[in-house]
């Protein structure tokens, strides 16, 4: 028997399908992706089916010894796109190799409902790990840069404008803090994804005694799902994943759509590095941030694979349909999009050029500490800052760098006195248009002052070594469990092969 229509349609069905609709229903791409998983499940289920009495251990032996010789082979060897998944495939290749009488028992107290759903999850927490700790890359870049660059003066913007001065450093460590959220958001969405549905069956569970505990400890899962039609027929796990993932991959877009406006003339902030820029095929001068483009680019890919998730399940009814195969493609490929994404970003972030001359040089373009000056007024005369407001927006209608003689003029004009006589001095003047003193003011909790910079860095460091320590975790409790499958599988290859 060597192809799916020999196994799956010899009872109810006859007729053959045509190779329109063998590629119409193929799901390669996702097929091998969980292939990995799709072993495991197997040995695990196999595990358990001995543990409880289902299957004798010596069939089981050969079960999980032709399964480790199919892992070993790779995907590659299955040929899946001769099967309806990868599931029949490697079902189809273990039963070629063994037997039916022996082979066909895998399968007993499951259905590819189930298998699928926890394939998926296993697949699924893998990149979520992954993601992860692309993600403390990324953080770790973006923390590095801003430690060099907690003197650097630059100006701030609010509606693309010149707003008040800042510093590199506090701008950089407003990306790290998204950033540090989107974290939060993927480990949380990995305590939804990492439930066990196997034992779930085709949505009413099964007849058979099978232990769903045994599984779960073995699979490394977290608890089995206590609802057999949820467990088969729920991909609100992926619609909480992809979400994470397009709030994140959004994060990633305004970081390289700020490094792309910061590269050209008119700003002149940063340099990136060749690797991460292109030439014209006409222009040989030419400099282009195509890398980060497309990163801003692919957010769009992302958010469309997030919302085909939501259409595909909203309106299925339970359990099982068909229609959840077009899912995992949208999780798989936005898992795709953003690691790579996060990856690259790391690294042009990591061998970004700063021009802190020109940062500094146009720190006060713009009038930016106009601010600033209208608070001193405030502090000096005691004045409303509504009022102080209004007097500093009469000097903005000049050159951005007011005398003291220039304020007086402006406030007779407000107010009919001149501030010079209610206390503001020229050294106050002059010491409210530094943008370093504007900067060094700001040292309250989440300002941009040196002070409060690294606090925020120092915590952000103190963040990221608990970050990696929690994802160690959820990484050794991963080892334990496949230790443990892996010795259950040699147990019962060895007492079966020396006849225990």
């Amino acid at each position: 028997m060597d192809n799916k229509e020999d196994i799956l349609r010899r009872g109810r069905l006859s007729a053959a399908k045509s190779e329109e609709i063998n590629a119409f229903t193929s799901s390669l791409q996702a097929d091998r992706w969980i292939f990995p998983s799709d072993i495991m499940v197997d040995k695990a289920h196999t595990a358990m089916l001995t543990k409880q009495g289902i299957i004798e251990k010596k069939d089981a032996a050969s079960i999980l010894k032709a399964l480790g010789e199919i892992e070993a082979e790779g995907v590659d060897g299955l040929h899946i796109e001769q099967f309806e998944d990868v599931h029949m495939a490697i079902e189809s290749r273990l039963i070629k190799r063994i037997g039916e009488s022996v082979g066909g028992r895998m399968h007993s107290g499951r259905s590819r409902n189930d298998e699928v759903a926890t394939c998926v999850r296993i697949s699924a927490r893998n990149e979520l790990l992954g993601l992860m700790t692309d993600l403390l890359g990324l953080r770790s870049a973006i923390v590095k840069l801003a430690e060099d660059n907690v003197d650097t003066v630059m100006p701030g913007f609010t509606h693309l404008q010149h707003a008040q001065p800042t510093t590199l450093a506090h701008h950089l460590m407003a990306h790290a803090s998204a950033i540090d959220r989107d974290f939060e958001r993927l480990l949380d969405a990995y305590k939804y994804v990492n439930l066990n549905p196997l034992g779930s069956a085709a949505f009413a569970s099964t007849g058979f005694p099978l232990d769903r505990e045994y599984t779960t400890r073995l699979l490394g899962f977290d608890r089995p799902m206590d609802n057999s039609m949820d467990g088969v027929s729920s991909r609100d796990f992926i619609l909480t994943t992809i979400s994470a993932i397009a709030i994140l991959e959004t994060d990633l877009s305004r970081l390289a759509d700020e490094l792309v406006l910061w590269s050209t003339p008119e700003f002149g902030f940063v340099e990136l590095d060749d690797a991460y820029a292109s030439t014209s095929s006409i222009m040989p001068q030419k400099k282009n941030p195509d890398i980060l483009e497309l990163i801003r680019g692919r957010c769009g890919t992302v958010i469309g694979h997030m919302v085909s998730a939501f259409t595909i399940v909203k309106g299925l009814p339970y359990s099982y349909n068909s229609d959840l195969q077009e899912v995992t493609p949208q999780l798989l490929r936005s898992f795709e999009i953003s690691r790579s994404s996060t990856r690259i970003l790391a690294g042009a972030v990591s061998t970004l050029k700063v021009n802190r001359d020109e940062m500094a040089r146009k720190s006060t373009m713009g009038f930016t500490t106009a601010t600033e000056i209208a608070d001193t007024i405030v502090r000096a005369t005691g004045l409303p800052f509504r009022t102080a407001h209004g007097i500093v927006g009469r000097l903005a209608r000049g050159g951005g760098d007011p005398s003291l003689e220039d304020v007086d003029e402006a406030s007779m004009a407000m107010i009919g006195r001149k501030l010079s006589d209610m206390g503001l001095t020229e050294e106050m003047l002059k010491e409210a248009k530094d943008p370093m003193k504007n900067v060094e003011r700001r040292k309250i909790l989440g300002g941009p002052a040196k002070s409060a910079i690294r606090k925020k860095l120092a915590a952000e460091n103190a963040r990221l070594k608990a970050d990696e320590k929690a994802l160690a975790a959820l990484r050794e409790k991963l080892e334990e469990a496949s230790g443990e499958l892996s010795r259950i599988v040699d147990e019962i290859v060895l007492e079966a092969h020396h006849g225990l």
